[in-house]
């Protein structure tokens, strides 16, 4: 391997995602080790943004992948484990599985919790100025439901409190699974 190894924590919005892989960073075993959120390179976009989950934002998230993708390898490359969050499905893996292919470790975790769940955390966010699309929140959760291939990559989170998720990824990780290719 050419680099530390970067592992992609995926899912819908309120799978936990962010919560997880702030805690998976801060627990790595590396001696350096990042948290890169893709929203905050959405957030980098100063006009002609395009909600991510429209049919129109297509040409938008390929670009923000990609260069989210060549920034991961970077640090990776400059000896970071670096944990990835965002919706990545596999419709987004081109850019991760070019990485493997060239050499980098890239692990690929899908956490899942039940549509309810992530219901529940969507509208427990919602408080304050921050809203939340809950029809956009069941598309993402629809759009992760059924991985083909990927399946095996999948964590039910349900019952699991963020401690014990951890965990189960620190174990996958420890066990060499999840590798996306």
């Amino acid at each position: 391997m050419k680099s530390k190894r970067i592992v992609i924590i995926s899912g819908s919005p309120g799978s936990g995602k962010s919560s997880v892989s702030q805690l998976l960073a801060e627990n790595s075993t590396y001696e350096q080790a990042v948290h890169m959120h893709t929203d905050d390179f959405y957030s980098y976009i100063s006009k002609g943004y395009i909600p991510p989950w429209l049919p129109d934002a297509e040409d938008q998230n390929t670009v923000i992948i990609e260069s989210f993708a060549a920034s991961i390898a970077t640090l990776a490359s400059g000896g970071y484990e670096v944990f990835v969050d965002g919706v990545i499905g596999p419709w987004f893996l081109d850019p991760w599985l070019k990485l493997a292919h060239d050499g980098f470790d890239v692990r690929y975790i899908i956490l899942r919790p039940s549509q309810q769940t992530v219901i529940s955390r969507a509208k427990e966010r919602e408080q304050g100025v921050v809203s939340i699309d809950i029809d956009a929140v069941k598309q993402m959760w629809h759009a992760f439901s059924d991985l083909g291939e990927y399946e095996s990559h999948v964590i039910d989170t349900t019952n699991e409190n963020l401690d014990e998720t951890v965990v189960s990824i620190h174990k996958l990780l420890n066990e060499n699974a999840m590798r996306i290719i």
